[in-house]
């Protein structure tokens, strides 16, 4: 049922689409054209031939505000008054955080090992800030005050291969077998605001934390067909994490889907439509670092389920200085959540990258 907003949105799509075929440029001989790669929110999505380099930069934001219980919207006061607290001390919540943002600045250089290997390196560079509300005393609605917290730093470093499993110049298919690496912190403190008025530096809950502490299996598959001057695809994406961190927890696996539809108005310039759905578990195990009265030290109030849509612009430079420079952006919305909750919902998500392959 999750799915069916994203099947009617990308069939519909793809009945508006041109069918006739045309060659692709996995071969270097055909026109270059700007959605030969997708759109810049999908990684892994393209292979290069033997001794090809790619570099790219990726800088992704995503705000969150507000708060849900599966996918019902709720206040600070009724979490803070019906929600238990799973910790020694008050019988509910008494801290609850009302905005974040989360920044990712993504280093990566793919090379072509051969013409049907590429092997591609991530290197996540991290920040994020998260808004606090903390009421007073043990019970009750009455507001005590504000607090912010931020981490930042380096996250976990992801190694990949990818596989040209089908290229008949019309239609590609590519699948990923990766590994992530636990390279992010995941030990950061701040000052917080506690409801007895004190200010501690603890421990900071799951969301603000730079990495997994494990080494998580990414595996992969994108397929993507021209029609004429258009071209659809498709990705599963997922993050399946391996046993427990020195910290006592896992972070929830992790399954996406997605597709998209793009146009080539012209070589150098192409628009995209897509729609992703995303699922993530719970995490599993506890650090025992990390008990506070509030949502975010609760490992049980993490993942849920979100569907995104949105729109997307990829420009390549395809003669002179600007040859084989890509720029591109996308933006992401949600028409979809339901949350493991209660937990802080998704306002959007901003993705701009550039690439350079030679």
């Amino acid at each position: 049922m999750l799915l069916n907003p994203v099947r009617g949105a990308l069939l519909a799509a793809a009945c508006c689409l041109p069918c006739t075929p045309v060659l692709a440029d996995g071969n270097h001989t055909a026109p270059a054209r700007a959605d030969s790669h997708a759109p810049i929110g999908v990684m892994g999505d393209h292979v290069h031939s033997a001794g090809e380099f790619m570099v790219s930069y990726r800088y992704m934001r995503m705000e969150m505000s507000g708060n849900r219980i599966g996918r019902d919207d709720v206040s600070p006061e009724f979490i803070v008054q019906n929600v238990p607290n799973r910790f020694d001390g008050p019988a509910t919540l008494r801290v609850v955080p009302t905005e974040m943002t989360m920044e990712m600045h993504m280093l990566g250089m793919m090379y072509g090992w051969n013409d049907t290997v590429t092997l591609m390196a991530m290197l996540p560079v991290v920040a994020n800030s998260m808004q606090h509300l903390t009421f007073q005393g043990m019970s009750g609605a009455n507001r005590l005050g504000t607090f912010e917290t931020s981490s930042e730093g380096i996250g976990d470093i992801g190694l990949s291969a990818l596989f040209r499993l089908h290229d008949d110049g019309n239609q590609l298919l590519v699948g990923r077998l990766g590994l992530r690496a636990p390279t992010g912190s995941v030990d950061e403190t701040a000052q917080v605001l506690t409801p007895m008025n004190t200010r501690p530096t603890l421990r900071m809950p799951y969301p603000m934390q730079l990495g997994s502490g494990t080494y998580a299996v990414t595996p992969a598959l994108t397929w993507r067909r021209y029609l004429g001057a258009a071209s659809i695809g498709a990705q599963y994406d997922g993050v399946l994490q391996l046993g427990r961190n020195d910290e006592g927890y896992t972070l929830g696996d992790q399954h996406a889907v997605g597709a998209w539809a793009a146009y080539g108005w012209a070589p150098w310039m192409s628009t995209s439509l897509r729609a992703r759905a995303s699922s993530r578990e719970r995490i599993q195990g506890v650090d025992r670092r990390i008990m506070a009265p509030i949502q975010t030290a609760n490992p049980d109030f993490q993942g849920g389920d979100r569907v995104e849509a949105g729109i997307g612009v990829n420009l390549l430079g395809v003669e002179g200085a600007l040859r084989h420079h890509r720029l591109a952006m996308e933006m992401l919305w949600p028409f979809y959540q339901d949350l493991n909750g209660p937990q802080m919902e998704s306002d959007y998500t901003f993705t701009v990258g550039y690439q350079y392959a030679w």
